[in-house]
């Protein structure tokens, strides 16, 4: 149960080095208090609850002695200590920044209220952004430190004084963002570690919300244990979100962790371990702890999938003892059984000797966000991201800057393929009440919303088979879509295969969901890609997207597919069959998709097909006619070298005399040259 608690507090972000030294528990004198009797009475009770809670030293406790203390406060707003321990407890809240007026009151009424009033002024000009003061107040307080103490301390506070330093370059350059509150997201408890697809239409997040499953209460922060909640995007508006239920959620802490781009997939936390659960139809299945290739006696928190499911990146090592976390970022990539291989820690350009948290891999496959309380965070952890470069190094992490990083912990950032909307939680002037979670918009060089490209990427979704160019610095497609039967209309769920034509390979593979038909896969740059889908009693459908030379940009394509009973007179086109033109030789980036043929005739051993040639009106009738007939026999041999009986394969030229476009138009020859495969007999 320890490691369970260690991630509740990582997880409502508090953690940080605030507790490296012990608050004074400073005296309020009851003669401090002389009103008359009946106030008196209150405001020294008040004290003495205030007190007990003090001493308890957790979140919770601090928050209850606040209520006291701040009671107290109403009968002798002068008195330097009550006004020291309720900065304090400001300091250990999520309302930080509040902390300062009263340690300035405190400090002015009596210069030596406690022997780290110095220390926790320049904490409280620190969260304000005033970092010149705090570095006077870091330095005064170095001052007065012995020896011994400075040999304890003085790392320490030293790294403070270079978190304003950090801070004050930093917000010399401000970001051009918009950060708002998803109001209809959160609520007055913690809201946090939002999850989403890349297509950003769908969030899973963590509250603490009082209709949590079980409704038990922690007392460590005197919160609701940690559930699991949903919401979707419609027409551009995120929906009131609902508990996911079990088995995600259950009596214990659940917490999101990470989340595969189509939204199929989720790592959960739960008992100091990451968990696994698909989504099939409706429902998700019971998760399964990852193995101990991941999973170990240390705390694993935070975690991510790379674009194509064969990576996982995640976090080992925190510790609610910040003198003793060390907690770094791994990863763990699957063999050819699929199987997680033993975890390596990830580079140290990276990892710092600092904690690092909330690792995020954008869909790309190549960006990674994460948190830091090293490199040149301002404070507590700050927001970075880094790019793995083609010769598998990464590049040096850059802050991603203020306003959306500050002196306070900033932690589990998310953003979608588009690279424009990103979400993260923050405690804000603007918060309900604690943790909430903001959308992040980025803006142009004219600090003009990048609203209309979503926009138009909605409009863009009523047409079956559409492309949207969103961004042209961001390299990605997104394929997404629905899959149904022909006939019914009802959804499938098909195997969805991507493949490298280069290598032949199945880069990755995923089901569409049962209950829906939905899929999504996201295609990084710089491949031609095949997509293969596949389904029993159905023909397959292929499609091709070549992002070999592809000049940058976010394309999101809604691409549904309507699967073909395996029947007579039904025919699927090859997609990614390729020639040289007006050759009839099969280029070896076919290979992949003429395995897929050869699998679907030994799946149906019985049927019988026709390999029908057709090419385009370019070069004369004599000349097509053989063209057409020598490529449909070129796919014939190929099968029959890979087992396919012959006496179930018939090649036929039909030449430009069945064209599917106009042959007058470059796309509508590009239709017409084309190998496809007819079943005729059954």
């Amino acid at each position: 149960m320890k490691k369970r608690y260690i991630f509740i507090i990582i997880a409502c972000l508090i953690i940080n080095t605030n507790f490296i030294f012990a608050q004074e528990n400073v005296k309020i004198q009851n003669n401090q208090f002389k009103l008359d009797k009946k106030g008196t009475q209150k405001a020294l009770k008040d004290v003495r609850y205030g007190d007990h809670y003090y001493q308890e030293n957790t979140e919770g406790s601090y928050y209850k002695a606040l209520n006291y203390y701040l009671s107290a406060y109403d009968y002798n707003s002068g008195n330097a200590e009550l006004n020291y321990k309720i900065g304090i407890c400001y300091l250990e809240s999520v309302h930080k920044n509040r902390a300062l007026s009263y340690l300035q009151s405190a400090f002015e009424a009596k210069k030596d209220v406690s022997t780290d009033i110095l220390y926790n002024l320049g904490r409280a000009y620190h969260y304000n952004y005033m970092f010149e003061e705090a570095i006077k107040y870091y330095s005064e307080f170095k001052k007065i430190l012995s020896s011994k103490q400075e040999e304890k301390y003085g790392t320490i506070v030293n790294k403070k004084i270079e978190e304003c330093n950090n801070g004050i370059k930093i917000l010399k350059d401000t970001v051009a963002v918009h950060i708002q509150n998803i109001e209809i997201v959160n609520s007055e408890a913690k809201d946090y570690s939002p999850l989403i697809t890349a297509d950003g239409s769908k969030m899973m997040f963590t509250s603490r919300r009082s209709n949590t499953t079980g409704g038990q209460i922690d007392p460590f922060d005197e919160q609701y244990f940690e559930d699991i909640f949903i919401s979707e995007k419609k027409d551009g508006t995120w929906e009131t979100p609902v508990n996911i239920g079990a088995p995600l959620n259950t009596a214990n802490h659940d917490a999101t962790v990470g989340l595969s781009n189509d939204g199929q997939t989720l790592i959960s936390y739960n008992f100091g371990n990451l968990f696994i659960s698909e989504l099939k139809g409706d429902k998700w299945l019971k998760p399964k702890e990852l193995p101990k290739t991941i999973n170990s006696k240390e705390h694993e928190s935070s975690a991510c999938f790379s674009y194509d499911g064969k990576t996982l990146y995640f976090v080992r090592g925190l510790n609610i003892d910040p003198q003793k976390s060390n907690g770094d970022i791994y990863y763990s990539t699957k063999d050819k059984d699929g199987k997680w291989q033993e975890a390596q820690k990830l580079s140290p350009i990276i990892n710092t000797p600092y904690d690092e948290e909330g690792v995020y891999m954008h869909p790309d496959g190549k960006t990674l966000y994460f948190s830091s309380k090293g490199h040149n965070s301002m404070g507590g952890y700050d927001l970075f991201k880094t790019e793995l470069l083609e010769n598998g190094k990464w590049t040096k992490p850059q802050n991603l800057g203020y306003p959306i990083n500050s002196p306070d912990d900033d932690i589990y950032f998310v953003i979608a393929g588009n690279n424009k909307i990103a979400y993260y939680s923050a405690i804000r002037d603007d918060s309900k009440g604690f943790n909430d979670i903001y959308q992040i918009v980025f803006l142009n060089n004219d600090n003009n919303l990048l609203l209309d490209s979503e926009d138009n990427l909605i409009a863009s979704n009523t047409n079956p088979t559409s492309e949207t160019t969103i961004d042209k610095s961001t390299n990605l497609t997104i394929v997404k879509g629905i899959i149904i039967d022909e006939n019914t209309g009802k959804p499938i769920d098909a195997v969805i295969q991507i493949i490298d034509n280069e290598t032949n390979e199945v880069v990755y593979e995923t089901t569409s969901n049962s209950n829906t038909g939905e899929y999504l896969v996201s295609l990084p740059p710089g491949k031609n890609y095949g997509i293969a889908i596949k389904k029993d009693g159905y023909l397959f459908h292929t499609e091709n997207f070549d992002l070999v030379e592809t000049e940058g940009g976010y394309t999101e394509v809604k691409q549904d597919v309507k699967m073909v009973n395996v029947e007579e007179n039904s025919i699927v086109t090859l997609n990614n069959l390729f020639f040289d033109v007006g050759n009839a030789e099969i280029s070896k980036n076919s290979y992949a998709e003429l395995n897929t043929a050869i699998e679907f005739m030994n799946d149906n051993p019985d049927i019988k097909v026709e390999i029908q040639g057709h090419t385009d009106n370019v070069g004369g009738l004599e000349f097509n006619k053989k063209l057409s007939q020598d490529r449909a026999n070129a796919v014939v041999n190929y099968m029959v070298e890979h087992g396919i009986d012959r006496n179930r394969l018939v090649p036929v030229g039909y030449w430009y005399k069945s064209p599917q476009g106009d042959n007058n138009s470059r796309e509508g020859r590009a239709k017409n040259r084309r190998v496809e495969l007819k079943i005729i007999e059954k």
